[in-house]
C-alpha cells in the first residue's frame, strides 16, 4: 500500500487541461473535416451531387437538432455523474454543431461555408487555451478571437446590400457588449473576482489584458464601420495582438 495515497490523483488532475485540450484539438478537427466533405460535395461537386446533399444536409439539421435536445436532457438527468454529464453536453454540442452548420449552409451556401470554416479552427484554439491558460488570459484571446472574426465579416459583408444593414446593427451590439465585458472585469477586480455571488476572475488575477482586448475590439469594430479598408488592417492588427498575447502566456504558463 502507498505511504501516501492522495499523491495517487496528483496526475490525473495534471493531466486535466491536456486532456480537455486534446478533445477541443479532436473536435475541431472532426468539423473541418464534416466541413471539407461538404465542399467538396456540396459546393464544388457536379450537379448529382448538390442535389443529393441538399436533402441530406436537411437530414443532418434535424438529426443534429435531435441529438441536440437528447444531450441537454441526459446532461440535466446525468448531472450528479461528472463523467456522464459530461457526455451529455458533448452530444448536446455535437447536435447544435452539426444542426446549425447544416442548416445554415443550406440555406446561406457558399458564404456560410467559408464563415464556419473559419470559425471552427477559431473556437477550437480558444477551446485549448481555456484548457490550458489562466481564465483571465482565456477571457482576452475569447475577446480578440471574436473580435477578429467580426472585423472579417465587416470586411466582406458591410457592402452588401441585403446583409450590410445586418452586420451593423450587430456591430453596433457587439461594440455594447464589449463595454458591458470590460464593466464587468472592472467590478470583479474591485471585488477579488466576483462579481455578485458569480465568480468571473480567480482572486488577484490580472484584468489588464482584458481591458486591453476590449479596447482594441472596441476601436477595431469601430473602424471597420467607417471604411472596408480599414477593417483589413484592423484584422490584421488584431491577428498580431493575439499572437502576441498567446506567445505571451505561453511563455508565463511554462
Amino acid at each position: 500500500m502507498p505511504k501516501n495515497p492522495k499523491n495517487q490523483s496528483k496526475p490525473v488532475k495534471e493531466n486535466e487541461p491536456m486532456n480537455g485540450a486534446m478533445k477541443f484539438f479532436l473536435a475541431g478537427l472532426v468539423a473541418e473535416l464534416y466541413l471539407l466533405i461538404i465542399r467538396r460535395f456540396y459546393v464544388n461537386g457536379n450537379t448529382l451531387q448538390m442535389l443529393a446533399w441538399f436533402d441530406y444536409l436537411l437530414y443532418f439539421t434535424i438529426a443534429g437538432g435531435v441529438l441536440l435536445v437528447l444531450g441537454v436532457v441526459l446532461g440535466i438527468v446525468w448531472r450528479a455523474d461528472r463523467k456522464k454529464r459530461v457526455i451529455g453536453w458533448c452530444a448536446a454540442g455535437a447536435g447544435a454543431f452539426l444542426g446549425a452548420a447544416s442548416g445554415l449552409i443550406r440555406l446561406l451556401n457558399a458564404p456560410a461555408l467559408t464563415f464556419l470554416s473559419v470559425v471552427v479552427p477559431v473556437v477550437m484554439l480558444l477551446g485549448i487555451l481555456w484548457s490550458l491558460y489562466d481564465r483571465e488570459c482565456a477571457y482576452a484571446l475569447t475577446i480578440l478571437g471574436v473580435s477578429l472574426i467580426g472585423v472579417w465579416v465587416c470586411r466582406r459583408e458591410l457592402s452588401n446590400m441585403y446583409f450590410g444593414t445586418y452586420v451593423r446593427a450587430a456591430v453596433v451590439l457587439y461594440i455594447l457588449l464589449l463595454a458591458l465585458a470590460a464593466f464587468l472585469a472592472h467590478r470583479a477586480d474591485q471585488r477579488d473576482g466576483m462579481v455578485g455571488r458569480l465568480r468571473l476572475l480567480p482572486p488577484g488575477a490580472d484584468v489588464l489584458p482584458i481591458y486591453v482586448a476590449c479596447g482594441l475590439s472596441i476601436a477595431a469594430m469601430a473602424a471597420a464601420l467607417i471604411s472596408v479598408t480599414v477593417a483589413y488592417y484592423a484584422m490584421w492588427v488584431l491577428a498580431l495582438v493575439v499572437f502576441a498575447l498567446a506567445v505571451y502566456y505561453t511563455v508565463k504558463q511554462l
